[in-house]
């Protein structure tokens, strides 16, 4: 649910890139940096993102343990899919 978000899903495309603070986020998106934090707190939240603190301004960068799990699910899901379809291809040359 976390990616099902298309702002949520640009920052992570963007932090693929390389970590950012806040503000540097705010200024790629057409949202606010209010918007940005809420976005990153829900992102932090589902394990996508961490942050550590640099000064005054926190660098927020990709979770790769989180991005690794999530990778993991969506395999398994497209495993899961592919088999289906298998299944049914299989059962519609058994019908006469």
């Amino acid at each position: 649910m976390a990616l099902g978000d298309s702002t949520r899903l640009a920052i992570v495309k963007v932090l693929a890139e390389r970590p950012r603070a806040v503000g540097e986020l705010a200024a790629e998106l057409p949202v606010s940096r209010p918007a940005v934090s809420q976005h990153l707190k829900v992102l932090k939240d589902a394990g996508l993102v961490t942050e550590r603190t640099a000064g005054t301004r926190r660098i927020y960068r990709l979770n790769p343990a989180g991005v690794a799990a999530l990778r993991d699910q969506l395999e398994t899901f497209w495993n899961r899919a592919l088999a289906n379809y298998a299944d049914a291809v299989d059962d519609a040359e058994e019908i006469p």
